[in-house]
């Protein structure tokens, strides 16, 4: 039986300079290790600004602190004319080992394609990086095709040309739930995942078997237990509660802190 280690990761979007970052890890990392919370039973990484990953990468490194991090994009591109767009190549030299391809407001606010989100993800895999390939519905694609059509549509594009069995992770973030403060139920979210491991499996059983799937939408330390508790749902991609040291760590410590259901 294929044991997921279970994840949890900050989407810091466009929020902190690299001085708050390195003081953020700073006191995300103690408050951690205060609480003894085990790195290995549940994994931790953080998603700051591209201006912030070198100065995350020297502490991260220097302090030898078991965080994990990555870019919050990148560029389908490795290298050329293409101003102010970010290589695989740069995140990997600044050993990121994961990025985030298809995020919501990416896939909304500039317009990215299924067809775009798969050249990144190949992208990511060329330079070593696992993408977390986040995946979900609006609130009119649930309305007209209902639970899972969508993202395991948009999952099934994103790995095109990405071979049998890559190394990924993928998030479920339904639209309709982020920053709503209405969280999908756990049931909902658990639906859909099924749905996406189910996809993965049938494209090679070793993947569905290993990829983690995590969900993203409204998380906190709150709900997280009920998201946990889903045999499908091995994690979590969070956005506003992530900035919220207290709240965050509560979200990782879930099995200690929350509990679960």
């Amino acid at each position: 039986m294929t044991t997921r280690t279970p994840f949890i990761a900050g989407n810091w979007k466009m929020n902190l300079d690299h001085l708050q970052s390195i003081a953020f890890v700073q006191k995300l990392a103690w408050t951690l290790k205060d609480a003894n919370h085990d790195f290995g039973a549940v994994e931790v990484a953080v998603f700051p600004p591209f201006t912030d990953l070198r100065s995350v990468q020297t502490l991260i490194s220097a302090d030898k602190l078991e965080l994990g991090y990555g870019g919050q994009d990148l560029s389908a591109h490795d290298s050329g004319a293409y101003t102010g767009e970010i290589s695989g190549a740069f995140l990997s030299a600044l050993e990121c080992g994961y990025v985030l391809i298809g995020h919501s407001e990416r896939r909304t606010m500039h317009a990215e394609t299924d067809e775009v989100v798969a050249a990144k993800v190949t992208a990511a895999l060329r330079h070593g990086l696992v993408p977390v390939i986040c995946v979900g519905e609006t609130a009119e694609d649930l309305e007209q095709h209902g639970p899972s059509a969508v993202p395991v549509a948009q999952l099934r594009a994103a790995l095109e040309n990405a071979g049998a069995n890559p190394d990924i992770v993928v998030a479920y973030e339904p639209v309709w739930a982020i920053g709503s403060g209405q969280a999908a139920t756990a049931e909902q979210a658990q639906q859909v995942a099924a749905a996406l491991r189910a996809e993965l499996a049938e494209r090679d059983a070793e993947l569905g078997a290993r990829t983690r799937i995590l969900y993203g939408g409204s998380v906190k330390a709150g709900n997280i237990a009920g998201f946990m508790a889903q045999p499908d749902v091995d994690g979590a991609l969070v956005g506003g509660a992530s900035l919220d040291i207290p709240e965050f760590s509560s979200i990782v410590r879930y099995q200690k802190h929350v509990g679960t259901v």
